[in-house]
């Protein structure tokens, strides 16, 4: 099967890495991926492409004749991507701009939520820094406030302060056509459950959690999260089940009764309450950093699953089969994260990592550059290549991902990988896998 796949961050990266270790011989997987990201590249024919650009993507996918189209981001699904490519026969994994407003929008998502009785917390969206200030004294602390858009994971502000909540209401606001939704808190442990779906049928993958702040124990701002770990030794048996049942199913149903039947991943991120289990938020894509744990413990050919979601034909596929390992993933990230990132900096260490037993390392923001070491630029004045060096280039620099018998020991081995890494102005959380975490962002 030759897969387009749409993103060049660290979820692409541990998508392809997937598909690659586990194409069979029944099951061969050819791969065509985004270029900008060294690590990605590494997995398959890179190609430029905006993925922004429905006519971009398009012409991609039919000049490479794939037989899949993968969007990882959910931006470009936001776009209209899948729209375009499906428009031309093409299989896409990944929903339609109606359906994607599940993630585009948290007021659309409540009224979803409403309509297919799927338990969430009480809200009210707000169009006015009024209607907020209203809106806070009436949830109380402490306070959560949602941009109702795409925020990249950092669209939300949980904090005891009113005057910090209502400054981030007034910032998302001050966009055009701006919107927030303010929560009431949920108590409790977060768990994210992905679902594939074909538009009819809710398949879950293995449950993972993540941390979403920046600093140990649930400490400074919102992130796109800082690690993730699965399995969850805490979670009560059986609840992957009540959460098909009593929230993915239903969502799904109620967005084919919408005519816009949802097609690709259902993120479903929950909170187990002391009054049961709520819906925090969902998304319309593999989740980052956890996309990097859950198909780190996948033994089944991935391609058929996604080709089957994307043909409306998941009720009749393999089921996955799933390692009893456990996989911890660590986020190194750069000086600055998740404000403005100090990027240009050498990375070193990564082969030394990955000799340990168990170990890889995702790419989410690096690229090669030339250095501008001064024996370099002598070098490469006298005719030889100069150097090029793997360097940071984003926030979120790379997922350190272990994999282990036990969640303790792939938590060990995950930080001795951190360990032999370096690169200036470099943080990462030292507590992933810890639990049961609160709700942590």
């Amino acid at each position: 099967m030759k897969i387009l796949l749409v993103g060049n961050g660290g979820r692409e990266h541990a998508i392809a890495r997937a598909l690659a270790r586990t194409s069979t011989t029944d099951h061969p997987v050819e791969l065509v991926v985004q270029a900008g990201n060294p690590g990605l590249e590494r997995l398959g024919d890179s190609r430029t492409l905006d993925p922004l650009d429905p006519d971009d993507v398009l012409r991609r996918a039919l000049g490479e004749q794939v037989d899949l189209v993968v969007v990882g981001p959910e931006a470009p699904l936001v776009a209209g991507i899948a729209d375009a490519v499906l428009e031309r026969g093409v299989p896409v994994f990944g929903p339609t701009r109606a359906a994607a407003r599940l993630e585009a929008s948290k007021s659309f998502a409540k009224q979803v939520m409403a309509a297919a009785g799927v338990a969430t917390a009480a809200s009210r969206t707000c169009r006015t820094i009024d209607e907020a200030g209203a809106a806070l004294d009436a949830m109380g602390s402490p306070y959560v406030v949602k941009d109702d858009a795409l925020a990249a994971g950092k669209g939300v502000v949980v904090t005891g302060s009113r005057d910090e909540a209502l400054a981030h209401a007034a910032a998302c606001l001050a966009r055009q056509g701006g919107a927030v939704v303010i929560e009431e808190y949920l108590d409790g442990p977060e768990v994210s459950l992905f679902c594939l779906s074909d538009g009819a049928t809710a398949l879950p993958l293995v449950p993972a959690q993540d941390f979403k702040r920046a600093g140990d124990g649930g400490a400074g701002p919102n992130t796109g999260g800082m690690g993730a770990y699965s399995p969850l030794p805490w979670l009560p048996s059986g609840a992957v089940d009540q959460i098909v049942h009593d929230i993915a199913q239903p969502v799904i149903d109620e967005m084919a009764r919408r005519g816009t039947p949802f097609v690709g991943l259902l993120y479903c991120g929950l909170a187990m309450t002391s009054k049961g289990i709520r819906v925090v938020e969902f998304n319309v894509r593999f989740g980052d950093p956890e996309t990097q744990v859950v198909l780190e413990r996948l033994d089944s050919p991935l391609a058929p699953l996604l080709h089957a979601a994307a043909t409306g034909s998941l009720a009749g596929a393999a089921p996955p089969v799933w390692s009893p390992d456990a996989a911890v993933t660590v986020v190194m990230a750069s000086g600055g994260y998740p404000g403005p990132a100090d990027t240009g900096h050498a990375i070193t260490g990564i082969d030394a990592a990955e000799r340990l037993d168990g170990v890889h390392v995702i790419h989410a923001g690096t690229s090669e550059e030339i250095t501008d070491d001064p024996a370099d630029v002598a070098a490469g004045c006298c005719g030889f290549e100069p150097t090029l060096a793997l360097v940071n280039s984003g926030g979120r620099v790379l997922d350190v991902v272990a994999r282990a018998a036990t969640v303790e020991r792939a938590r060990q081995r995950a930080y001795e990988a951190v360990g032999l890494i370096r690169f200036q102005g470099e943080h990462h959380r030292t507590d992933i896998a810890t639990w049961p975490a609160g709700l942590d962002g």
